[in-house]
């Protein structure tokens, strides 16, 4: 029993986490960072939700922001309707795997399919490939790099850690405004409803953001979209 235990041991360390590590250390296919000044992507994971996201796109539409939404197929698959208004409102949309579980514990073939399932479901709706893709927790394995070759994998430079109700209204209120504004990509999440999250959470995070994209000097930030960043980097290094 011992003996099974380490072996199962290290195949979980060589498939899961030292994939991860090394993915992340060396930026090995994945984009972490604009810069270009006065800059912000606001990036949001882990729905739709039928309470929480109506009420984030009305917000960002209030105060003329565009993001981008990493969806859950299984959840995109519910709410069409959503994954509509995300498009017609201007921002972009990305996968966040079909069911909202780490790579770590996902076999190549059912990532894969996952993948392709998700996003067949978000081009019926919006008669558009979506092209970026965000691991959940950020966790890769063995087989990510070869799945991911047709997306362009988001990471971070800010994680607020918004899905837990106790962070409060004022405290992620703080960790919003202590983000860079040159290049900077955010997560925040507009739903409670995945593991080791709090379900209310979102409310904090709907309040706290209108009270960050009130401030005087976000009025000089542009926000953009993560094909606006990259596209505004591409031209950059070109020249």
């Amino acid at each position: 029993m011992k003996n099974l235990l380490l072996v199962l041991l290290a195949f979980f360390l060589f498939y899961a986490v030292v994939p991860t590590v090394v993915i992340r250390v060396f930026s090995l296919r994945i984009y972490k960072k604009g810069n270009k000044r006065n800059t912000i992507a606001l990036t949001f994971d882990d729905g739709p939700d039928s309470i929480y996201t109506p009420r984030l796109l009305d917000l960002l539409k209030k105060y003329q922001v565009k993001a981008t939404f990493f969806v859950v197929g299984e959840k995109a698959k519910q709410h069409p309707d959503l994954i509509k208004r995300m498009h017609q409102e201007g921002h972009e949309i990305g996968l966040h795997n079909y069911r909202h579980i780490s790579n770590w514990f996902v076999l190549p073939f059912f990532l894969s399919r996952g993948l392709r399932k998700s996003a067949d479901i978000i081009e019926q709706i919006i008669q558009e490939k979506p092209i970026y893709y965000r691991p959940p927790w950020g966790h890769f394995n063995l087989c990510t790099l070869p799945l991911q070759k047709q997306y362009k994998t988001i990471m971070w430079t800010h994680i607020l850690g918004d899905w837990k109700e106790k962070v409060g209204i004022l405290e992620l209120f703080q960790r919003l405004k202590k983000c860079g504004t040159d290049g900077s990509i955010i997560v925040l999440h507009d739903s409670g409803e995945t593991f080791g999250a709090d379900a209310n959470a979102p409310e904090n995070m709907l309040a706290a953001l209108e009270l960050f994209l009130k401030e005087g000097y976000t009025q000089k930030i542009r926000w953009v979209t993560l094909s606006e960043m990259l596209n505004a980097q591409n031209k950059k290094q070109i020249s």
